[in-house]
């Protein structure tokens, strides 16, 4: 039983071994050309990453410090819909 588990291990290592050296080679990329399109692509990816950081800022930053919330009247206002919503259910 070993041996035939040591033959297929060599076998399969000898066929990688034959696959990577018999693999075509990627052709290598070509080179940037000077087209006057990619030069406006390029103005307008900044852009759009500029704006995209711009919205990213507003969104990471509360509308109100913590310190600064009104808890109570928020709380009060979610309850009074919640009460609003249950009577407009039950049809009072």
């Amino acid at each position: 039983m070993r041996a035939r588990t040591a033959w297929l291990a060599g076998a399969a290592g000898a066929a990688i071994a034959v696959y990577r050296k018999l693999r075509p080679t990627p052709a290598p990329s070509p080179a940037p050309t000077d087209d006057p399109r990619a030069e406006e692509l390029r103005r307008k990816l900044e852009e759009s990453r500029t704006v995209a950081e711009e919205q990213h800022e507003e969104a990471a930053s509360p509308e109100t410090p913590v310190d600064e919330a009104d808890v109570e009247s928020r709380r009060a206002a979610v309850h009074e819909r919640g009460r609003a919503a249950t009577d407009e259910m039950r049809g009072v």
